[in-house]
């Protein structure tokens, strides 16, 4: 780290360096949903031309991080809370087929592979860094995906965590806060030891009730904090 906090950047890394440091601080809400990204003012924050940091931005677009306005500047991507119900509908969805699957056709080495995952979401957990909460959190459902074996379920489901990452940031948040809740932990073993056991139903029922948790916390945090509704139409159904 450098004197004034940021991080010290190594010769080479350009693109790379702006990319990693302004995506971990979207997902982390420390850059919020809407602030300006001025190319200018970013390039002289990290030391580099202009060049390297609208690469870093084209490839954060990309990935629906940040979002080019009319008028060519670029701001972080909104949360799209009104499209919420949708969004948790197709993750709910996602998550129940990636999760059914992987109790059907899961191996000893996944699930190695899957409580390893889940120790080191538990171990962020202990380490309430969010950045890494959320990160390990979706490690964990990708290595169920992977235990799946369909790698177009899986590419879909890892899009939708990927884009729910920052919404998962205020539910851990407002859990914490509140003490409603509790942080996945309980959720993830019970899953677990459902496709250990190979029960497919079981594994549809908690991959399920595991969405709720997230959308009703999440929808809970709006509730508390902005004055409009969201509906709850979603995903409710069995």
């Amino acid at each position: 780290m450098s004197e004034d906090g940021e991080p010290r950047r190594l010769k080479g890394t350009g693109w790379r360096f702006a990319y990693d440091t302004l995506r971990d601080e979207i997902l982390s809400l420390a850059l919020e949903p809407g602030q300006l990204l001025d190319e200018t003012t970013l390039a002289d924050r990290f030391g580099m031309s202009r060049s390297p940091v609208r690469e870093a931005l084209i490839r954060l677009a990309g990935e629906e991080l940040v979002v080019t306005l009319a008028n060519r500047s670029t701001i972080v991507a909104p949360i799209d809370v009104i499209g919420f119900p949708k969004y948790v509908e197709a993750l709910d969805i996602a998550q129940r087929m990636n999760t059914r699957l992987a109790a059907e056709l899961r191996t000893d080495a996944d699930l190695k592979a899957i409580a390893r995952r889940q120790k080191d979401f538990e171990a962020s957990v202990k380490g309430g860094r969010h950045l890494a909460m959320s990160l390990a959190n979706k490690e964990f459902h990708m290595a169920i995906a992977a235990a799946g074996r369909n790698p177009y379920l899986a590419g879909f489901y890892e899009r939708l965590l990927d884009q729910g990452r920052r919404m998962l940031h205020l539910h851990f948040q407002y859990i914490e806060r509140t003490r409603d809740g509790y942080l996945l932990t309980d959720e993830h073993a019970a899953m677990l030891e459902a496709i250990r056991d190979r029960d497919v139903s079981r594994a549809d029922a908690l991959a399920h009730a595991h969405t709720r948790q997230f959308r009703n916390s999440f929808i809970d945090f709006m509730k508390e904090n902005y004055s409009f509704s969201v509906p709850l139409d979603s995903p409710d159904k069995a």
